[in-house]
């Protein structure tokens, strides 16, 4: 043990997001004797998961329960079949909205709904003054409903993740010309086919799908349901490079991940969909017909289309952050030490080594930033990565240097070797960690 670093600074750890990350971050500080402030923007603990709670994960629930919060939930919480696959809205009804009330009963975690950070600094000094900076507090500028306020912070963990920052359509990392004023027809992510009013969105039009990860796949196999009984539904399917594999099947130590890489070759096998590779959305606009048309660069163009399903991955928000001094990778956009192990370039999902508060760190003295925020731009992320993530990061805040530095994670194997190969060849096996691909622990039930 040595000094904490939260010894000569005044206020408490303050973690940003009540996610899954976010609240096993507070579940170690309590285990440890810090005090902790969550600061959650939305009205409940994993708003962001409820967004997509109709989605299954991937993972099981014995790799989506932290240790740590398992102990602090104890006895009377009643701890799911570890085997089976949740949904999101389980994962937030069964596990994240207990641990939620478990820590605010502590009477040291202070979880606090509807507040929304917009600005993390050293209090009295902006990102230029370098005089007492190392000495000074954390402030977080909040909104909340009572009007905008702030909270003095020792130390600050920022868990908020990416959902809120997906990519664009357009192919060169801004939004297509179109794209926006056509929004109203454009769905960011997985649509919930199972309730009928977005079901009714969908079902006999011509839907285009922009993505080839498993959360595109995910939409193609739901679209492939929902033709069943709406059959004159159809997808074209539009793919950045010159083909899109299914991921590892068999060899994929996930096993639900590899079974929905089955289940959307399948459908994109079909008459259902009429696959375009190498479309690389460069405009939206309206057909004749007053449906859009989309085109390529290459000059393809997809005409007649009702609904667009944009599956392309998410991006982290740094605008929060303008005020602390960050050192990211120029790449990913995720902490420069991390980088390289985690580069979709050159690693395979199950090939991420282990990491915590040192690979973390940035260099504001007690700032990091966990969970899938950390990842940047990098798609392979896992939520066993994030609850070992919060282990060290906490261990380093509470003075731990020694736990802190004893990093142990082991990922499920994708079953595709390497990385995504040159950005105009095929993908042949489908690398997971593709840069056209986001991969999340998500998949629909059979």
């Amino acid at each position: 043990m040595s000094d904490p670093l939260v010894g000569p600074l005044v206020g408490p750890l303050v973690v940003i997001g009540a996610g899954p990350i976010g609240l096993a971050a507070a579940a170690h500080a309590h285990a440890r004797g810090l005090p902790v402030v969550v600061l959650e923007q939305g009205a409940d603990a994993g708003s962001a998961v409820s967004e997509w709670g109709h989605v299954r994960l991937f993972s099981p629930w014995s790799e989506l329960v932290d240790p740590v919060a398992r102990e602090l939930l104890g006895d009377t919480w009643p701890a799911p079949d570890e085997r089976a696959f949740p949904t999101g809205a389980d994962w937030v009804a069964g596990y994240l909205a207990p641990l939620a009330a478990a820590l605010s009963a502590t009477g040291t975690v202070d979880v606090r709904f509807g507040h929304r950070v917009t600005g993390v600094a050293r209090r009295g000094r902006d990102l230029v003054v370098d005089a007492g900076r190392d000495t000074e507090p954390f402030v977080l500028h909040l909104e909340t409903a009572d009007g905008p306020t702030t909270l003095v912070a020792s130390s600050v963990i920022d868990a908020s993740g990416t959902w809120g920052s997906p990519n664009p359509l357009g192919t060169d990392g801004y939004a297509a010309p179109g794209e926006r004023e056509h929004a109203d027809r454009i769905t960011y992510g997985m649509p919930d086919l199972g309730d009928p009013a977005i079901e009714a969105r969908y079902a006999g039009k011509h839907v285009a799908v922009a993505g080839t990860g498993a959360s595109a796949q995910n939409v193609l196999v739901a679209l492939g349901r929902l033709a069943a009984s709406a059959p004159d539904t159809r997808v074209s399917w539009l793919v950045r490079r010159s083909d899109a594999g299914f991921g590892g099947g068999d060899n994929d130590q996930l096993v639900e991940r590899g079974a929905l890489g089955k289940r959307a070759e399948q459908v994109a096998s079909s008459g259902l969909v009429s696959r375009r590779t190498t479309f690389r959305t460069t405009a939206v606009a309206s057909d004749p017909d007053g449906r859009l048309r989309l085109t390529s660069a290459d000059g393809q163009v997809v005409d007649g289309v009702d609904q667009v399903v944009v599956v392309t991955g998410f991006r982290p928000d740094l605008a929060i952050l303008s005020e602390v001094r960050l050192d990211l990778d120029p790449v990913l956009q995720s902490p420069r030490t991390l980088a390289p192990l985690i580069d979709p370039n050159v690693h395979s999902c199950g090939t991420v080594y282990p990491h915590g508060a040192a690979e973390l760190a940035q260099p504001e003295a007690g700032f990091f930033v966990a969970g899938m925020k950390s990842y940047g731009r990098a798609p392979s992320f896992l939520t066993l990565t994030g609850f070992e993530q919060v282990r060290s990061i906490v261990a380093e805040i509470a003075g731990d240097h020694e736990s802190a530095a004893r990093v142990e994670l082991v990922l499920p194997e994708s079953g595709v070797c390497g990385g995504s190969g040159s950005f105009d060849e095929a993908e042949g096996g489908g690398g997971c960690c593709a840069p056209e691909q986001e991969l999340f622990t998500l998949s629909l039930p059979s």
